[in-house]
């Protein structure tokens, strides 16, 4: 049996498939279906809910014709809120978080002063966070109708505890609504509350909404060999992590009942999310909207507030980087939207292990070399098998030479006296494979924390390496691994068949 045979077979399959995944990514683009939900107005005259807003619970029978969907999002004036890690702009217009600039993390290293926009309002890239309350009756408080400010900017000053954003609406019946944003410094946590003070001489039966409103956002051109995901995920305690892409919520939207979850909107190295109280049970459910927007949005649970008394809703916003250590404190699997996809039982202990060195030597560039000579010492006894294996095969090469030329196009006598010249010399074929195969989902894990890892952002390494996320400007890197490759290529036993040989060499 050719040992070569087999790694030309992996190897190939391995290229097949990503070729494959990225065709399938660049030309199988998900055709939205129409908006599940519409304006019409129906034949008693009473005006439908805009298509963008959640159902009522359980039933609004009057939507008022001032809340009517916009073709493109309206707008109030802003506030601006400032921290050391959030740089806001929130609408008054529904209370919408519609920018959020991350002060710490620059576009590009050589512009310090512009910083990545996590949220934004304009399309291919919308990326908004709305939140209201629907009732039964009397006018809605939803993200359409316009809040009052006290004031258009606000500041997280030095030392102070936390700053609060109050927002306020009065109803005709009697209802006032404060909506309330509040910032703690170095926290990229938003904490919003939905105060409903009742005087309006009746109940008042309603519930919170809270939804994320994104487009797919535009293509990046130097990322085409580099795919991560962009879309929607939900947690739960029963299903764990599960993604709802763009494509799932045109074809099938989603509609479920989940209790101590959340919903999330990622990209790469960056998220907003969702975050609900614990223990409270919640709605989740999603939709399109004019082909090329999405919302993934959760509904609070009916609450009663009688006349004269108040209620707070409240709800938790992260907007911000991966920050693997920080997200599983904010909430339960929170990390896992650093997303290593199968293999994350090997990729976390291995981003552990990364952090630990790096604490010892401060430079994640050092750190993912020492890194590498760790877990290459930690499958010593499996390469030295793998390279022994080789080497036998090696010494064997000119006598399997020989037996080609004797059997000729005969590969049933040649196979049977190779595995006996293997039996003979107690060579197993697959002794230099084997040990490699195994090493492999270990590698594969490494690629996807290097990859995945917001700590590599711009991260600098030594002389003109000033970006780990980036590519080498000037090859050299590159041109090293190729030699490297070269030389290993050649210590390996060469296949018999010459194509064999070409094709091995050329991969």
């Amino acid at each position: 049996m050719d040992n070569q045979r087999l790694f030309l077979f992996i190897a190939l399959s391995f290229i097949g498939l990503m070729l494959w995944e990225a065709w399938q990514r660049d030309y199988q683009a998900p055709v939205a279906e129409p908006q599940t939900a519409t304006n019409e107005t129906p034949t008693t005259g009473q005006a439908q809910p805009p298509a963008d807003l959640p159902a009522a619970a359980p039933a609004n029978p009057a939507t008022p014709a001032t809340a009517q969907a916009d073709s493109v999002l309206a707008s109030g004036s802003r506030v601006r809120v400032l921290t050391d890690v959030l740089d806001i702009e929130i609408d008054t217009r529904g209370g919408d978080l519609r920018q959020a600039r991350l002060p710490k993390y620059p576009v590009d290293s050589k512009t310090p002063d512009v910083p990545v926009r996590l949220l934004t309002e304009s399309m291919p890239d919308l990326f908004i966070i709305q939140s209201g309350l629907r009732t039964q009756t009397g006018t809605e408080p939803t993200h359409h109708i316009t809040f009052n400010a006290a004031q258009n900017e606000y500041r997280l000053n030095p030392g102070q505890e936390s700053l609060d954003v109050p927002l306020i609406w009065r109803s005709p019946e009697g209802i006032t609504v404060t909506k309330r944003y509040r910032f703690r410094p170095g926290s990229y946590v938003v904490e919003l509350e939905q105060a409903v003070s009742n005087q309006s001489g009746a109940d008042w039966v309603g519930h919170q909404y809270r939804q994320m409103q994104r487009g797919e956002g535009s293509k990046d051109a130097s990322s085409h060999f580099i795919y991560t995901y962009t879309g929607g995920v939900i947690y739960s305690p029963e299903e764990k992590y599960e993604k709802i892409d763009f494509k799932d919520m045109a074809e099938s939207p989603l509609s479920r009942d989940i209790t101590d979850g959340w919903a999330a909107m990622i990209q790469h190295y960056f998220l907003g999310a969702l975050i609900p109280n614990a223990g409270e049970p919640n709605h989740y459910y999603s939709r399109v909207l004019d082909g090329n927007r999405y919302v993934l949005g959760q509904i609070g649970p009916v609450i009663t507030v009688p006349t004269g008394a108040s209620h707070n809703f409240s709800t938790r916003i992260y907007i911000g980087p991966k920050l693997q250590d920080q997200l599983g404190t904010v909430a339960p699997g929170l990390e896992l939207t650093v997303d290593y996809g199968k293999l994350t039982f090997i990729a976390k202990p291995i981003f552990w292990l990364l952090e630990k060195i790096h604490a010892l030597v401060n430079n994640w560039g050092w750190s993912i070399i020492l890194l590498t000579l760790v877990i290459k010492l930690a499958f010593y006894k499996l390469s030295e098998t793998s390279y022994r294996s080789m080497a036998q095969m090696r010494k064997l090469a000119p006598r399997l030479q020989a037996l080609k030329e004797r059997y000729g196009d005969d590969r049933q006598k040649l196979n049977q006296a190779m595995m006996d010249m293997y039996r003979t010399e107690k060579i197993n074929p697959l002794g230099g494979c084997l040990p490699i195969l195994i090493q492999i989902p270990v590698f594969i894990a490494l690629y996807w924390v290097l990859l995945e890892s917001v700590e590599m952002r711009q991260a600098p390494f030594i002389l003109w390496l000033t970006d780990l996320s980036a590519k080498d400007p000037y090859y050299v890197l590159p041109l090293i691994m190729g030699v490297t490759m070269f030389i290993q290529q050649k210590l390996n036993p060469a296949p018999l068949d010459p194509v064999q040989a070409k094709v091995m060499m050329a991969l």
